[in-house]
């Protein structure tokens, strides 16, 4: 069994264990966590003077990654939204250890209780007539698409229904 107390060899074994041979995750969800990871240990870099390669798991405790994704908000201007993105990679890192680091459940926990930011969720608003009006001209009608009809067809079809789903 290999040494698990490493965390560099844990970030590394969670990006191509879990995230790309066990999860088979996109490319831009590797993407993704990777910036976050990029962004979370240059803040701990500075934070606490330790390199990378000599962080420990323990060295992310719940204060440092509040504080971490506050100033993501404050100095980088990430919405609450991108916020909980980072929020959701830094959590499923810690998923993970919990299986790799069952000596460090403690403090995996108190990271995984750590909640999301709440935010106002826009409302979708209704199209206007002329709006309406507007998509209804616009696809081409000598275009025929799917089972011999024409965009505009599918289209009256899902304004008709609301555009449910």
């Amino acid at each position: 069994m290999p040494n698990n107390s490493n965390f560099p060899g844990l970030l590394e074994r969670f990006f191509t264990q879990r995230l790309m041979a066990q999860r088979q995750a996109s490319p831009h969800t590797i993407a993704s966590y990777r910036d976050t990871f990029r962004l979370l240990l240059e803040f701990v870099q500075k934070q606490s003077h330790k390199a990378p390669s000599k962080m420990a798991l323990t060295d992310l405790d719940p204060p440092l990654i509040g504080a971490f994704l506050d100033q993501l908000e404050k100095q980088r201007g990430n919405s609450a939204r991108s916020r909980n993105l980072r929020l959701t990679a830094i959590r499923s890192f810690f998923h993970y250890a919990a299986f790799e680091e069952p000596a460090q459940s403690a403090l995996i926990q108190r990271v995984l209780a750590m909640p999301g930011k709440r935010y106002e969720k826009k409302l979708v608003g209704f199209l206007t007539r002329p709006e309406i009006d507007a998509l209804l001209e616009a696809p081409d009608p000598k275009v025929w698409g799917v089972a011999g009809t024409t965009p505009s067809y599918w289209l009256r079809f899902r304004l008709a229904c609301a555009f449910r789903r």
